[in-house]
């Protein structure tokens, strides 16, 4: 078994292979290659949150689980509020073939699947970049949004103001201005708008959002988040990773749950992929991502870190 640990990802993999990786994902979904079992997820107390996510790639021969969660308490322990692992094994025998440090493959597949639905869905004169929420992944959702489309400014707004120097640096970093706003003018101005937060209630609202825009919503991933109102939903042509995931848990749970979108009206984002859907077809029309996180994508990126660590020298191999 191999073991790549987390201090080596950094060098391994980066948001222009994780694009990739996520984009191959994606379509092996579409294609019912490869597909995620149920979740696990558990509270723990005081905001702790612990799970699997898991799924087979017959196509890619890839099988396996990542374990991890949310600890909100390590902040002041010096370490990320997320950690996870993930664990890779053989489809035909079920032995272990590799460990996988998660965190920031986990920060780089989310930001990955967002920019895809990006590059697939948001209009191609799309000129501004407005993010909700400036935790660790924020960054790499600005980081990976630039990538794909040629913005010329960056607005933001954040529950706690004093963070927002993260999205300022960041974009700073990218040559680009940033802004702080507040949400009636981030709707009014933004072309995509990324929300990225850990909400219980709708952020940003249906009345707020112009014609046109593109949204890819990526912090509701657990039962009873929210960060947009159910009605915008509605109005919007929704796109997700995983549909059975969007209406149990991502942020369609609430829409599908008030009456106001039935699943089958959601579309897999590898349908687009794969050329099955159109995608956006006005230039008027809202499209907004629900990005739930599915466990392909953390096998798909381990695969690749350990397939490059392997390649590399830094793996470490065990026997089992």
């Amino acid at each position: 078994m191999w073991i790549v640990p987390e201090t080596a990802i950094a060098g391994l993999v980066d948001a222009g292979a994780a694009f990739d990786a996520i984009s191959d994902c994606f379509a092996s979904m579409a294609r019912r290659d490869a597909y995620n079992f149920p979740v696990v997820r558990e509270a723990l107390g005081e905001g702790r949150q612990y799970g699997f996510k898991s799924g087979l790639d017959r196509a890619g021969g890839v099988l396996g689980v990542k374990s991890g969660g949310y600890f909100p308490g390590n902040a002041a322990r010096g370490i990320p509020n997320h950690q996870s692992t993930v664990f890779l094994f053989d489809p035909e025998s079920g032995r272990p073939t590799a460990m996988v440090g998660g965190n920031l493959l986990t920060a780089l597949r989310t930001a990955a699947a967002s920019s895809l639905s990006i590059h697939h869905l948001a209009r191609s004169d799309a000129k501004v970049l407005g993010i909700i929420g400036a935790g660790h992944q924020s960054a790499f959702q600005m980081r990976a949004a630039a990538r794909v489309r040629q913005f010329e400014r960056v607005i933001g707004w954040n529950l706690h103001p004093e963070m927002l120097s993260r999205l300022a640096e960041t974009a700073a970093e990218l040559g680009l201005p940033f802004e702080a706003v507040d949400l009636e003018q981030l709707g009014a101005e933004a072309d995509v708008i990324i929300t990225i937060t850990s909400s219980d209630a709708a952020i940003l609202h249906d009345a707020q959002v112009r014609p046109g825009t593109h949204l890819a919503c990526m912090g509701t991933d657990t039962k009873g988040k929210q960060e947009v109102e159910a009605a915008l939903l509605a109005r919007a042509r929704v796109f997700t990773d995983e549909v059975a995931q969007s209406v149990s848990l991502g942020e369609a749970q609430h829409a599908v749950a008030a009456g106001l979108i039935a699943p089958d009206a959601i579309t897999e984002l590898g349908a687009v992929i794969i050329g099955a859907h159109p995608g956006r077809e006005t230039a008027e029309e809202v499209t907004l991502f629900d990005g739930t996180g599915v466990g392909l994508q953390d096998l798909a990126v381990a695969s690749l870190a350990v397939e490059l660590a392997v390649a590399k020298g830094l793996a470490v191999e065990v026997e089992v």
